[in-house]
């Protein structure tokens, strides 16, 4: 019933789950919430973990489960066709893999296709999600204020999303449009439970999933922050529809003549707005300006990471030989020409940035 790594969004049905009986069955008057379900969503909600409902209902069962339950829902699929299809969308649409879902449901044969057709995925009855709260893929060690806003932030990007379809510019502009800001800066000790979170969680975006070594718990962020040796970098995003806070990172080991980054971790809520980028790009003029010849990020290769190593692989970063388990550490040399960085990253050592 369990399984390793944090569940980032619950998927619900409907008829006999979050709702007390059968929505096209109940004439005039649908049923109500189910209580102890309902207060399932308001706890795990407070922990950052999503919602999201998928039911064999129309669309006007959705809108009357969020009345109902007074939750507003990161997604919603309601249709006919099957459960593990409405999950795989879902994931799509919030950006994040479908073996970080959750997914709950009265009856056993969508629990069993769920099951069989994406098994990553946590299959769970009703019955499990009431207890469910106390398991540890629900119980993240730290709840930051970004997790507190995360649903609040999915409604943001929905917005985000919409209005760039409807956007006649290129990326950039719409970007530019927006008011993205982007702010690379020295950690503190405040980012410190934040860098623990984007640790965990991401997957996507993150240089050392996969990788042996330490845990990267909030004792081990604290000691890098007075290493002399390195430098902990946290990455803010933010724009005309919100601010999504800290939404990445990086660990710098700065060597004289090689510099290496065992750690890069980013959102997926950043992907394709220019973030990561932006933090590979400053990565490459910052090591370069300090005289450093090469700069290295140790990455496994895997399904997981393939948007991260693509980035690498944009940004001039090559790894040697053929892709494996084993890591490898994408290269590049730091000679002349070096990256551009848009007017609307502020970052140590650039102007209108924090001093390096």
């Amino acid at each position: 019933m369990t399984r390793e790594g944090p569940v980032k969004c619950v998927v619900w049905d409907i008829d006999n789950t979050l709702l007390t009986g059968t929505y096209l069955e109940s004439g005039d008057q649908p049923p109500g919430a189910d209580p102890a379900l309902t207060a399932v969503l308001a706890e795990l909600g407070e922990r950052g973990i999503l919602h999201a409902l998928a039911s064999k209902n129309p669309p006007e069962a959705a809108e009357h489960t969020a009345r109902v339950t007074g939750w507003r829902f990161a997604a919603a699929e309601c249709g006919w066709g099957s459960k593990s299809g409405a999950l795989a969308r879902i994931a799509a649409a919030l950006g994040i893999a479908v073996d970080a879902l959750a997914f709950v449901d009265d009856d056993p044969y969508e629990r069993a296709e769920v099951g069989l057709a994406l098994p990553g995925v946590l299959v769970l009855s009703p019955e499990d999600a009431a207890e469910a709260a106390g398991w540890p893929e629900f119980s993240p060690p730290v709840i930051t204020p970004e997790a507190r806003r995360r649903g609040e932030m999915y409604a943001e990007r929905r917005r985000r999303q919409a209005a760039e379809r409807s956007f006649g510019g290129t990326r950039e502009e719409f970007l530019a449009s927006a008011g993205t800001q982007v702010g690379i800066a020295a950690a503190t000790a405040a980012d410190v439970p934040r860098l623990e979170e984007l640790a965990v969680r991401t997957r996507q975006f993150n240089s050392a999933a996969g990788l042996p070594g330490p845990a990267m718990s909030q004792d081990w962020f604290r000691g890098l922050l007075s290493a002399p040796d390195r430098d902990v970098v946290t990455v803010r995003l933010r724009d005309a529809f919100g601010d999504d806070g800290v939404v990445g990172g990086c660990v710098i080991a700065r060597d004289a003549g090689t510099w290496t980054v065992p750690l890069l971790m980013m959102s997926c809520r950043a992907m394709g707005r220019g973030v990561i980028d932006a933090l590979l790009a400053w990565l490459i003029r910052h090591a370069a300006r300090a005289g450093a010849r090469r700069l290295l990020i140790p990455c496994v290769a895997n399904s997981r990471n393939v948007p991260l190593r693509l980035a690498l692989a944009a940004a001039g970063f090559r790894a040697p030989g053929p892709a494996g388990p084993a890591p490898a550490p994408y290269q590049r040399d730091l000679g002349p020409p070096l990256p551009a960085l848009p007017r609307r990253v502020s970052a140590p050592g650039e102007p209108g940035g924090d001093a390096a």
